[in-house]
């Protein structure tokens, strides 16, 4: 699997900051610079056909899926996808709904010059999230409460009352949803929170970083996750990893399964490729992925509140990334609808060729959504017939949801 790189988040030059532990008074330590370098990743079902996990869905042994097929006028030829959900294309007023489990990672980070420091996502932190602790506002966000929806934001068309990510995907298709009236929808729910899962990452694979150790002003500390050693399967293709071991008992223990849309909610962790650092070559802030048979979906996403990663016109705040993750899970949920290839835009500076609604302006948040008294920053998402051509299908006319994108993906990136 290939690393993108979000580029709208610019990595300035790496300086010199001196920690203040005693330990380390007379050592210059070499600290990336903020806004610090942010990515999103994505894993791809191995081991199953799509066809194996549309007889699954077909079954309702899986979350339920759909499939399509069609004829790109960016290139003429014809791709065929999965998405989570009913189709928008025939019988357009069906509404499904997918059980969501909140699993809460609480992290002890032991490699430290000032000691162990802990990443609760359930912990009360009145300085950097005054509304609540992460779980709380996550269970309060638009992602799973209903808001009326505007699209394009600015003087767009209402295009109904429900969840972000489910009126998106309204918009998504609104050419064929819109005739059905307020009739078609893909809900997350019910919610279940599960207890805070509580792991202490061993020294070499985990540190923590207070923000204080960064140029400029910042909230709180930052914990780099070694994304080898939490889950090897989306960060080396390899197999294990606390991730896998978390599912496998939550399985067993008939907490989660695969009719249900997982998510592993961090606060202020990110994961880098190999070890420990501070997003010196980049971190992911969030990943979706697809195993085994019956197939088991499942997003992981930071909530962020240090500012570390944010710079003008762009942010990972708050609810950015989880919103990236459920809508691309939701669109792509086995990690490889076929798209012609696009790129050297967002996250991408190279080409490719999958239909992950966030990448393509990964950073590029709509106008905040005030729900439950707080302002939550969601990021804007890229309409399907963006990636397979013109005309759109999508309300309006149009290409992503806020409009940045005013045309289609163009000729296939080389």
């Amino acid at each position: 699997m290939k690393r993108t790189v979000l580029s709208l988040l610019v990595f300035l030059a790496a300086g010199l900051v001196t920690l203040a532990s005693p330990a380390l008074a007379q050592e210059a330590v070499q600290m990336p610079q903020p806004p610090l370098e942010g990515y999103y990743t994505y894993g791809k079902l191995r081991g199953v056909s799509t066809d194996e996990a549309m007889r699954g869905a077909a079954a309702a042994t899986t979350v339920p899926m759909w499939g399509y097929t069609v004829t790109s006028s960016r290139d003429s030829n014809t791709y065929s996808g999965v998405m989570v959900g009913r189709s928008p294309f025939f019988h357009g007023a069906r509404t499904t709904t997918i059980p969501v489990v909140i699993i809460p990672v609480k992290f002890t980070m032991t490699d430290h010059d000032v000691g162990a420091q802990v990443f609760d996502p359930t912990a009360a932190d009145p300085t950097c999230s005054p509304h609540g602790s992460a779980v709380t506002v996550f269970q309060n966000s638009p992602i799973l409460n209903a808001v009326n929806f505007t699209m394009p934001f600015s003087g767009g068309i209402n295009v109904g009352s429900g969840q972000y990510v489910d009126e998106f995907q309204r918009a998504n298709f609104w050419s064929n949803v819109s005739t059905t009236g307020n009739r078609f929808h893909t809900t997350l729910s019910p919610v279940t929170t599960l207890p805070v899962q509580a792991v202490t990452v061993p020294t070499g694979h985990g540190k923590g970083y207070l923000a204080s150790d960064f140029v400029g002003s910042f909230c709180g500390s930052l914990g780099g996750l070694d994304g080898s050693w939490w889950d090897p399967v989306i960060f080396t293709g390899g197999s294990g990893g606390e991730a896998q071991t978390l599912i496998s008992s939550l399985t067993t223990a008939g907490k989660i399964s695969p009719t249900q849309f997982p998510i592993f909610l961090f606060y202020n962790v990110v994961m880098n490729q190999t070890g420990e650092s501070a997003c010196g070559s980049g971190c992911a802030l969030g990943y979706h992925n697809s195993q085994g048979f019956p197939v088991q979906t499942y997003g992981v996403a930071d909530w962020d509140t240090t500012l570390l990663f944010d710079q003008p016109g762009s942010t990972t705040g708050n609810s950015s990334v989880m919103s990236h993750e459920v809508a691309e899970w939701m669109d792509d949920p086995l990690g490889s609808n076929p798209v012609p290839p696009w790129g050297h835009i967002g996250q991408q500076p190279g080409c490719q060729g999958n239909l992950e609604v966030g990448d393509a302006l990964s950073g590029t948040i709509v106008p905040q959504v005030l729900l439950n008294g707080m302002e939550y920053d969601l990021q804007e998402l890229v309409f399907f017939s963006w990636f397979y051509g013109a005309p759109s299908i999508a309300v309006d006319g149009t290409f992503s949801d806020n409009n940045t994108f005013t045309s289609d993906a163009g000729a296939p990136c080389t």
